[in-house]
């Protein structure tokens, strides 16, 4: 695996990762979109694109790229190695994105999505667990918004227990209508609840698992 710096201190006839970086990353972004499209039949587009760009962001990619040891692969100039490219984000990025590539070029699609869902197996499973990546209040005024241009409001219908413990009931509602109610130990805990409930009864998900601490 060839980064482009190799080229500037070597002989020519050899080409870098970047024609396969190329393909890799548009390989890379139908496999992922194509998984999101199957494991989440009721969530828009809008949210659809932002679980992609989680999946296919320069950190995650790196990330992966350095579990598979990609850095002690890559030819590189001497004066990147010294200034630590075998483990800077993009390059790594840019690694996993041509090995993709590569794949795709030597095996076929199928090759290459059972190579991708593999290494994006715990990412993809946070994301069918929880949506963790994104406050759920955020992720219910983003649905709302994109369903019925509403955005949801909060209103604190029940306060109980003494004033050292306190449990706070929050119903959120998108225009007339109650999605849900949510409970906690304070009304920022109780808004998060109601949200997560409400974003799980609309779009079909039956556990965000995001926790209202």
């Amino acid at each position: 695996m060839v980064h482009r710096s190799y080229l500037n201190e070597n002989a020519a006839g050899v080409s870098s990762n970047e024609r396969l970086e190329f393909l890799g990353d548009s390989v890379l972004g139908f496999v992922v979109s194509s998984r999101l499209w199957q494991m989440f039949p009721k969530v828009e587009e809008g949210l659809l694109t932002e679980m992609r760009a989680v999946l296919v962001r320069t950190e995650t990619l790196a990330k992966t790229s350095s579990h598979l040891g990609l850095g002690s692969y890559l030819w590189m100039g001497k004066g990147e190695d010294a200034a630590g490219g075998r483990s800077r984000p993009s390059i790594l990025e840019g690694a996993f994105e041509a090995l993709v590539g590569a794949i795709y070029l030597d095996q076929g699609i199928r090759a290459t999505r059972s190579f991708v869902l593999r290494c994006l197996a715990s990412e993809l499973q946070q994301l069918r667990q929880g949506f963790g990546w994104k406050d759920p209040k955020s992720l219910l005024q983003e649905l709302t918004q994109s369903r019925w241009q509403l955005t949801p409001t909060y209103r604190t219908t029940l306060v109980t227990g003494p004033d050292h413990a306190r449990v706070f009931t929050v119903e959120v509602r998108a225009g007339e209508a109650t999605l849900s109610k949510g409970t906690g130990k304070s009304k920022q805990a109780a808004e998060r609840q109601a949200a997560q409930e409400a974003f799980k009864v609309l779009t079909g998900l039956d556990n965000p698992g995001i926790n209202a601490k």
